[in-house]
């Protein structure tokens, strides 16, 4: 169950990776404009720098996972979960607002919430501290 746990874990992280990009690099783009239902450019423009930080969040929580999968890795299993439940119990709770706060995003925050949360009942699962 741990490796499954990891995997679930691996695959939100690189989900974030992802989400950092559109937030942080194209977030003017046509595409995910529309993606996140921005409905002009001068709108992305105006929220531009709002998007590029709250995208170093998303990657954070990914480099958060991805460092906690390495210490496991090598045997730091303690600290290692620590990390990844911390990253992923992250993503979950924010995949938890945005569903709340937006009902019409609910398949992005399905996206979002899903792998970390298999991720980390797996891993709690799978860990005998």
């Amino acid at each position: 169950m741990v490796v499954a746990g990891l995997v679930f874990a691996a695959v939100a992280a690189l989900i974030h990776v992802y989400i950092f990009y559109l937030e942080s690099v194209v977030w003017t783009s046509r595409r995910t404009r529309a993606l996140f239902g921005v409905a002009s450019e001068q709108d992305a423009l105006t929220t531009r720098a709002l998007a590029f930080n709250q995208g170093f969040y998303n990657l954070f929580l990914a480099v958060a996972i991805v460092l906690g999968i390495v210490v496991i890795a090598a045997g730091g299993t303690a600290v290692g979960a620590t990390l990844v439940f911390t990253g992923a119990g992250s993503m979950i709770a924010a995949s938890l607002v945005l569903v709340v706060s937006r009902p019409s995003m609910a398949s992005a925050a399905l996206i979002q919430g899903l792998p970390p949360l298999l991720g980390v009942v797996a891993l709690a699962i799978g860990i005998k501290f």
